[in-house]
């Protein structure tokens, strides 16, 4: 049998696959997409004839039934994630599946919307002296997170987060981040469909984020995006300073 593949199909740009993720789905027989999140112009990377299946009406069932039937018949199978399947991908219970079937699988990671909404807002999560860590996280809803992860808790960090699936409760959102230690004034931003080409981009502060974002009429397929890195304040990195340039060259010279 073939074995199945996994493939990150990026933000939502269709440049944005990475080029192994190209070729597997360009070489595909069967692609299962992910129809409600995937941008459905990385289709015509398909070859003429192969089958294209949206999961967005599949159980976990019917996708494993596919694949099984698919990969016996000697079928390339892709599996057409959103993003970066390692943040919310829901992978796992499709792998375990697999598993239990002794079909053997491959992963190929994606760029995922947080660094695609990053990149198309020219923003570093990581900045020297404001923040070193970056926080991924969603807002408890139908699948609950731990206490200890909550956003109240989380917020204690006052460091770079990113908040997926959570606008269309944004308001709540800003008040757990506000009670756990963010300020009002602390700059936030939604972006609607990172990289796409309808793509939307609201800036402000915890104090006015919600109106402007129902103000744009953002209510799903949006990050929240809160810290100092989307302000004003910044301290230049030391990895270009002259006196650290010149002591790197030095210890790469001596350890030759």
């Amino acid at each position: 049998m073939t074995i199945v593949s996994f493939v990150g199909a990026g933000p939502g740009d269709k440049d944005l696959i990475t080029l192994k993720g190209y070729r597997r789905l360009a070489d595909a027989d069967v692609v299962i997409y992910a129809g409600s999140l995937v941008n459905p112009e990385l289709l015509d990377y398909c070859k003429a004839g192969a089958k294209l299946s949206d999961s967005k009406g599949m159980t976990l069932g019917q996708i494993i039934d596919e694949m099984v039937e698919s990969t016996k018949a000697n079928k390339k199978v892709v599996r057409l994630q959103t993003g970066d399947f390692s943040i919310y991908g829901s992978i796992r219970e499709q792998i375990e599946e697999l598993k239990k079937r002794s079909i053997d699988y491959e992963c190929i990671p994606g760029v995922s919307s947080f660094l695609g909404a990053a990149s198309q807002m020219g923003v570093e999560y990581t900045v020297p002296e404001v923040a070193q860590s970056v926080i991924i996280t969603r807002m408890a809803g139908r699948t609950p997170v731990p206490d200890s992860e909550s956003l109240r808790s989380l917020a204690a960090h006052k460091t770079s987060m990113v908040i997926f699936l959570s606008v269309q409760g944004i308001r709540k959102v800003v008040r757990e981040l506000i009670a756990g230690g963010y300020t009002d004034e602390t700059p936030a931003a939604v972006i609607y469909k990172a990289t796409w080409p309808d793509e939307k981009m609201v800036k402000g502060t915890l104090g006015d984020i919600a109106d402007k974002v129902k103000k744009a009429g953002i209510s799903r397929t949006a990050l929240i995006m809160v810290g100092e890195f989307l302000g004003d304040e910044y301290t230049y990195s030391k990895l270009y300073d002259a006196s650290f340039t010149h002591t790197y060259r030095k210890g790469v010279k001596n350890a030759k």
